[in-house]
């Protein structure tokens, strides 16, 4: 089957589940209103980020997203069928992460034009410039997708919505909060850390904003990686 059936396929599935779009959707509702409300109090001196503050559960119902789009595959026997129509496993999984991608980056990028933009309301004369806001909007839809793939890769390894995000949820709230502030150190090479440098207008850390995305992405590389051999190499 050719590579465009098979993404095809997957999309189906993805806007055929609630629980999908509803995910997509929380991303959107998560961020902005929370960024909204975080500078309309803000006085530091970082009001990218404080735009952005809600980036940090937004990320978190992109984790949900893209682990419920691969834990399903494991549930009563969904990926047996699914590879009797695609026997080739390594193609039906690069389908499945950009039929995860697509989505996530639009709505990420929509997220981060219409958080900048209620930022922007709020702060009035104290908002960020539209340089650097446009690229904070940018930064932000890039995290959301790489955090969504980063959760793929490990949801294929772990064949469990439950035990992925049992992993990652008290990662991203516990590390990024209380280990995260250690800015600087090998904190800020963990993928939700890394990818958030491009949401501030300063940062004292060894990355810079594209740097940071290139270790996040790297991170998702990785996972779908692992994802990928666990897929070819383990029973359906």
């Amino acid at each position: 089957m050719p590579f465009a059936a098979v993404l095809h396929a997957e999309w189906i599935k993805i806007r055929s589940l609630r629980s999908l779009l509803g995910a997509l959707a929380a991303i959107l509702v998560a961020t902005a209103p929370l960024a909204a409300l975080a500078s309309a109090d803000a006085e530091d001196a970082d009001p990218l980020f404080s735009v952005f503050f809600g980036i940090s559960f937004g990320q978190v119902a992109a984790i949900a997203f893209g682990t419920t789009a691969v834990s399903s595959e494991f549930r009563d026997g969904a990926l047996r069928l699914t590879l009797a129509a695609v026997p080739d496993r390594g193609r039906w999984f690069a389908a499945k992460a950009t039929a995860i991608a697509l989505p996530a980056l639009a709505v990420g990028l929509l997220t981060g034009f219409v958080t900048f933009l209620a930022g922007r309301v709020t702060l009035g004369t104290s908002a960020p410039g539209w340089g650097e806001g446009v690229r904070g909007a940018v930064g932000c839809g890039l995290h959301l997708t790489l955090m969504a793939l980063f959760a793929a890769g490990l949801a294929a390894v772990l064949r469990s919505g439950v035990a992925t995000l049992s992993v990652l949820i008290p990662f991203l709230l516990i590390v990024s909060f209380v280990v995260g502030d250690l800015s600087g150190g090998a904190a800020d090479f963990l993928p939700d850390r890394a990818g958030q440098v491009a949401l501030h207008s300063r940062w004292d850390g060894a990355l810079g904003p594209w740097s940071g995305l290139a270790v996040t992405a790297l991170w998702a590389a990785a996972a779908l990686a692992a994802g990928g051999w666990s897929v070819r190499r383990r029973d359906a």
